[in-house]
């Protein structure tokens, strides 16, 4: 699928996988809607990309949508890439026994709400304008990849939220591609493990956290670069023959109860 002189939109893109991947995007000589409510990073590389930038709460169905026709503005939306999401980690009951040290039911709504909602929210925006495109000589009309987590099948005590928001974007991404199908749209899912992104913060206590992660890699033994994401994506995107597939991109690593 030809990628230069189309627009893609990039949700979660002003740090992180989404940078990384609106950055190989544009590379390409795509045009790239930066989404994401980080006003002045999002600004900033908009600019440095020759893009534009969308303050967009995925949850929000008209945030959404302004990010799309942002990108429809600037050439034919061919490609959609959701990296927005949020972790969160707590043990399902408390220690003491009571009612209410169990997980607290309004954080567990909010992480499904933006990691899984959110996802498909993009989704269905996103390739309902695409559906507009002409199709090329396969019939295609547009990708979506969508970002899991190795959590979705290896999920770590504490993460019962945020694993089961990553096996959600799993379980969608199949019927998805069913339902789109018919118009010509590819969806694939990738699943990260443990990659070197802001999260895990800057200085020497930062470095030496994330080599003794690297040590739990199968080969090579250290975090992934955001590089390597954008990269597996950019091929998702690209391939025509890539469909309706979940990819881990772990290194070889089968994540541990903790």
């Amino acid at each position: 699928m030809e990628l230069t002189n189309t627009s893609a939109l990039v949700t979660g893109a002003a740090s992180g996988l989404g940078e990384a991947t609106a950055r190989a995007l544009a590379a390409r000589g795509v045009r790239v809607v930066v989404a994401d409510l980080n006003d002045g990073a999002g600004r900033a590389l908009a600019e440095e990309l020759g893009g534009t930038f969308a303050h967009c709460d995925v949850t929000s169905t008209d945030e959404v949508i302004a990010a799309v026709d942002a990108a429809v503005a600037m050439a034919p939306l061919w490609s959609v890439v959701n990296c927005a999401g949020i972790g969160w980690a707590t043990r399902t009951i408390g220690k003491d026994g009571e009612y209410a040290s169990a997980h607290d039911l309004d954080l567990y709504r909010k992480v499904i709400e933006i990691n899984l909602v959110g996802t498909f929210n993009v989704c269905r925006l996103g390739a309902t304008a695409m559906s507009h495109n002409t199709p090329d000589e396969d019939g295609l009309r547009g990708a979506i990849v969508n970002t899991a987590s190795v959590a979705a099948q290896d999920g770590q005590i504490g993460q019962v939220a945020y694993s089961s928001s990553k096996g959600g974007i799993v379980g969608l991404m199949l019927p998805l591609a069913r339902d789109l199908s018919v118009v010509g749209i590819r969806v694939n899912t990738i699943l990260p493990g443990l990659i070197d992104t802001p999260i895990y913060g800057t200085g020497p206590a930062s470095d030496e956290f994330k080599a003794r992660l690297g040590e739990g890699v199968l080969l090579p033994k250290r975090l992934g670069y955001s590089s390597e994401f954008a990269s597996l994506a950019l091929e998702l995107l690209a391939n025509s023959y890539m469909n309706a597939e979940s990819v881990r991109l772990d290194a070889g690593i089968r994540m541990q109860p903790k």
